[in-house]
């Protein structure tokens, strides 16, 4: 079945939003007037070729053309549990490819069942453990996390919490390394989320999405304690909506670079590769 792909929030905000470096550009302090927690030296706008995402489906296309979608090249799995986890305002029919493929090659996939991703983070986290819980007693394994974009840093963060229930962690493009450097039309959704408040999330506050909030994520995102499991990243240096250089891990060996869009992220073939063999790894 073809996965449904929708534009993303951030690209279609991408028009009400300055690039950087040119006259006009709006940092996130015009962007967030009014808004208390808009001064946050955790979220950074980047320039990053925002444009670019408009070929997402090149990305897809790449990927029912490949070998790879078919599993040849990428070693088999023998049913271990792999919960997967969307990015920002994406729910899990984002990652319907990645799921059906992974079932394919003798893994056993999970959605995370969080809803779409657009609510307080660490509410998010606490529904995505509950998955997590649900395949560790269904399958007696430790769960693989699979996290696109915000969902690799929720599936982080779950993974620094819990590390007697994961395996790995694999993030594709998330900005988990050290202040969030994004598009300026990431930073305009996040605040426009704050503004909306529960009309948008019914648990979002006023700090969510932000460095000056004190709960158990943001703490994990911005002082994470030495990682119990293996942890991967998988990034690209095309990426429209995040820096890449946010994206990596410190070690190199950890890193697999790849060269598609963000949103391509979810079903690029070279992406799928680089997944197939961290999973043999872990």
């Amino acid at each position: 079945m073809a996965a449904k792909v929708s534009t993303p929030l951030v690209s279609r905000m991408a028009s009400n939003v300055s690039d950087p470096g040119v006259p006009g550009f709006r940092t996130s302090a015009t962007t967030g007037a009014g808004d208390p927690f808009a001064e946050d030296p955790s979220l950074q706008g980047a320039e990053t070729p925002l444009w670019r995402e408009s070929f997402f489906a090149l990305d897809w296309l790449a990927l029912r053309t490949s070998p790879v979608f078919f599993g040849c090249g990428v070693p088999r799995g023998n049913g271990q549990p792999v919960v997967l986890v969307p990015g920002f305002f994406a729910s899990d029919s984002s990652l319907i490819e990645l799921h059906e493929w992974l079932g394919r090659i003798g893994y056993r996939p999970y959605f995370s069942q969080i809803g779409r991703n657009a609510d307080c983070p660490d509410h998010i986290q606490g529904l995505l453990l509950k998955t997590v819980r649900r395949a560790h007693e269904e399958t007696g394994q430790r769960v693989t996390l699979i996290g696109h974009s915000l969902g690799g840093m929720l599936a982080r963060s779950v993974a620094l919490d819990n590390p007697e229930l994961i395996e790995a962690v694999i993030s594709m493009g998330s900005p988990f390394r050290d202040a969030v450097r994004a598009h300026p039309a990431v930073i305009v959704a996040t605040q426009a989320l704050r503004r909306e408040g529960n009309r948008a999330g019914k648990n979002l506050k006023p700090s969510c999405f932000s460095g000056h909030c004190t709960c158990d994520f943001v703490k994990n995102m911005i002082a994470p304690p030495e990682y119990e499991t293996r942890h991967f990243a998988i990034y690209s240096k095309t990426d429209g909506v995040v820096d890449w250089r946010s994206c990596i891990e410190e070690d190199p060996a950890l890193n697999t670079e790849v060269k598609c869009t963000h949103i391509g992220m979810a079903f690029h073939p070279a992406v799928y590769q680089a997944i197939g063999w961290r999973l043999a790894a872990a």
